[in-house]
């Protein structure tokens, strides 16, 4: 079976079980999990931050940023698209009290004028603006790369209108090897940045806050709260430091199987594919010009061992990873195909 879905469904390869086995381990809420607050320190020494969190999971991590930013009633700027809107259940408002306020980007992309805006005038009848919340990388749009030269812009606006400004970075990995910014680069524009290590970097759980320690003490007291203490955690730090080390290089060959498959799908009679948003390891592709439904298509596509998801109502994702090889991607093509364009 050739798995498309996610870089989520990446399995921990041989080494980095052999790195959980063998951690270090102690009670984490205690603060004495010698794995886990050596991931620590050497996230917020990555990110050139003061401090960082291992929480676990990509949604808890933005959502305790956004409740460390905002009060009940407070509006966050974000992109239509934006996971913290789309795919987190509505987090936002039941957690922390808050709206989210979307405004359509180009590619996920938002510009100063856009969200400058949106951003309220103070009176006691508005709702407050109190933070910009982007994602680099930008999931629904394609895993499209968030310029560093907007990111810097947004920023600035940020500081003058006294707002805060948060980064998904769940993907920041995927930015940093397609584009070159260091990822420090992407955390000295904002107060606080989410990253995860189960996509991309193979880890089987986990995902942390990067920031000051102010935040990072607050932040803790609301993982507690969201049910994120942990305690021996250490057997997952372990996994997260072991993917750091090995396999942050080889993120530009998933980059370089999403490019060959987006040219492949293009090529296919009555799929659509905007490959300019295929920058990182996502490929978004429309089938409605091949006359076959998405739930149809999906049944086809599994039969023949192919797995992707519905994006849309003609829309498929694929997500290319490091448990899919390049023969993988070759097979995947023949099977698309076959399938869309049998004739």
């Amino acid at each position: 079976m050739i798995d498309l879905r996610s870089d989520t469904v990446t399995r921990p390869s041989d080494g980095m079980r052999q790195a959980m086995a063998g951690a270090d381990v102690g009670d984490d809420v205690f603060g004495e999990d010698p794995t886990t607050n050596r991931l620590q320190e050497k996230l917020a020494d990555l990110f050139g931050m003061e401090a960082s969190l291992f929480v676990p999971s990509g949604t808890m991590g933005n959502e305790v940023c956004l409740k460390c930013h905002t009060r009940p009633g407070d509006e966050v700027i974000c992109e239509t698209g934006a996971h913290i809107l789309n795919y987190e259940s509505g987090a936002a408002a039941f957690l922390s009290g808050i709206q989210l306020i979307p405004v359509r980007g180009e590619g996920g992309i938002l510009n100063v004028a856009q969200v400058e805006s949106l951003i309220r005038p103070i009176a006691y009848y508005y709702p407050q603006t109190a933070a910009i919340a982007i994602e680099n990388t930008h999931n629904s749009a394609g895993g499209t790369v968030f310029p560093i030269e907007k990111i810097e812009a947004l920023s600035r606006l940020a500081r003058d209108r006294h707002l805060k400004f948060h980064i998904d970075g769940a993907r920041i990995w995927n930015a940093s090897a397609a584009s070159g910014v260091p990822v420090a680069r992407y955390a000295a524009c904002c107060d606080s940045i989410s990253v995860c290590f189960s996509k991309g970097l193979g880890a089987p759980v986990g995902s942390a806050i990067v920031g000051s320690q102010a935040l990072i003490t607050e932040a803790i007291r609301y993982s507690k709260i969201f049910g994120g203490g942990m305690r021996q955690v250490g057997i997952l730090a372990a996994a997260v430091l072991y993917a750091l080390e090995n396999n942050l290089d080889r993120l530009a060959e998933d980059h370089a199987n999403a490019r060959v498959l987006g040219e492949g799908l293009a090529e296919i009679p009555g799929v659509r594919v905007n490959l300019a948003s295929v920058q990182t390891n996502i490929v978004i592709f429309d089938i409605q010009g091949t006359g076959l439904a998405v739930p149809d298509a999906l049944d086809h596509l599994r039969a023949n061992d192919l797995l992707v998801v519905p994006f849309g109502q003609t829309v498929l994702r694929a997500v290319t990873h490091l448990d899919v090889a390049r023969s993988d991607i070759e097979a995947a093509l023949k099977i698309f195909r076959n399938v869309l364009h049998p004739n």
